[in-house]
C-alpha cells in the first residue's frame, strides 16, 4: 500500500511539473509599448523642429526644407537585452536613417555614438557604429536587399542585442548577425530614432515594441 502511495505522489508531483513546464512554454511575450501613437511620452529630443507625432507615428524630419545635421529622438531608459520590434517608412530624395540601439548621447551635441541598425540609401539592414568607430561593422546582402526592401513604404525591424551578439531582421529576413569582437564596447544604453542630415526627407516610425530578456 505504501509503495502505491508513492507512485501516486510521484505520478502528481511529475504532472505538476510537467504542467508549470507547459505554462511556461505557453505564457505570452511581456511585450513593451515603447510609443503610444500619440505622446511623446518616455522619449526625449527636438520635438519641436525636429521630431513630430502624425497618424500614429514619430516623424523625423521634413519634406520641405533640408535635414541641418544628425537629429535623434531617444528613449529616457536604458537597455541591455532586448527584442525590439518596429515598423518605419522613408520618404524623400535619397532618404537616410536608422536606430540606434546601446547608445548614448554625446554631451553638448546633437550626435549619439553607438550601434545603429541602419536603413536607407545603400545601408539597408546594415549595422552601423555610429560616432565611435564610423563604419559598417556588417553589411546586409545586396541581392537579399533588393527583394526585400519596399521604398516609400512601411517596412519592419526586428533588433535582437543578447550578450555580445545583435541579430537585425528587415522584413522578417536575418541581414546581420554579429557578434563583438572586442570587449571594451559597452553593451548597453538608449534606443535612438534618426533622420539623417541632407536634403529634404522623413523617417517614419510607428509600432514600436520592446521586450526585456532575462540573463
Amino acid at each position: 500500500q505504501h509503495a502505491g502511495m508513492k507512485r501516486l505522489f510521484f505520478c502528481l508531483v511529475s504532472l505538476a511539473v510537467i504542467g508549470f513546464a507547459l505554462m511556461a512554454q505557453e505564457s505570452p511575450k511581456k511585450l513593451v509599448a515603447l510609443f503610444d501613437g500619440k505622446t511623446f511620452e518616455g522619449w526625449e529630443g527636438d520635438t519641436e523642429q525636429m521630431f513630430r507625432i502624425e497618424d500614429g507615428a514619430i516623424v523625423g524630419g521634413s519634406l520641405s526644407e533640408k535635414i541641418p545635421h544628425n537629429a535623434f529622438l531617444t528613449s529616457k531608459k536604458s537597455y541591455t537585452d532586448f527584442v525590439l520590434r518596429l515598423k518605419f517608412k522613408l520618404l524623400g530624395k535619397d532618404p537616410n536613417a536608422g536606430v540606434q540601439i546601446r547608445s548614448k548621447r554625446i554631451p553638448n551635441h546633437h550626435e549619439m555614438i553607438g550601434y545603429q541598425a541602419d536603413m536607407g540609401q545603400n545601408y539597408w539592414g546594415c549595422l552601423y557604429d555610429e560616432s565611435r568607430r564610423n563604419k559598417v561593422l556588417a553589411q546586409a546582402d545586396l541581392n537579399l536587399l533588393k527583394r526585400i526592401v519596399k521604398e516609400d513604404d512601411w517596412n519592419t525591424y526586428e533588433i535582437r542585442c543578447e550578450g555580445k551578439r545583435i541579430v537585425l531582421k528587415l522584413n522578417g529576413e536575418v541581414t546581420v548577425d554579429y557578434t563583438e569582437p572586442d570587449d571594451s564596447i559597452e553593451q548597453e544604453g538608449l534606443i535612438g530614432l534618426q533622420i539623417h542630415s541632407g536634403a529634404p526627407s522623413e523617417a517614419w516610425y510607428k509600432d514600436i515594441t520592446i521586450e526585456e530578456l532575462g540573463r
